[in-house]
């Protein structure tokens, strides 16, 4: 299948990988613009901490990247309230991008975090 840039569509995904798994994929609203408020009540509160809470219940430790939206000071303070443990920012690793079109995978890359400060919505 070819498409070209007039045509092509992207499409958002979202999921928790850990050690033992991975939850199910998440498909986002298309056009969704992913700012801390919509990535704490939608995919964190509505999408990965219930797949988390039904497989390990209490018994996890949550981590994620510096993800801008990952490091809006009220996410931070939502995820050290809402889960048994939390990795602070100033240890998360780097960012992890991936972009697939209709052919595939087209680009995967790490882009370094360290030093990044939280930032407000």
């Amino acid at each position: 299948m070819h498409s070209n840039d007039a045509t092509a569509q992207s499409l958002m995904v979202s999921v928790t990988v850990s050690s033992l798994g991975a939850t199910q994929l998440h498909f986002l609203e298309p056009g969704v613009k992913v700012n801390g408020d919509y990535y704490r009540n939608t995919v964190l509160l509505n999408m990965h901490l219930l797949d988390i809470r039904s497989v390990f219940g209490d018994y996890y430790v949550f981590q994620q990247d510096g993800a801008p939206a990952h490091r809006v000071r009220d996410t931070v303070t939502m995820l050290q309230r809402e889960t048994p443990q939390f990795i602070p920012p100033q240890m998360w690793p780097c960012i992890l991008f991936a972009r697939f079109e209709s052919g595939g995978l087209q680009h995967l890359g790490y882009a370094s975090i360290e030093g990044l400060p939280l930032v407000d919505p």
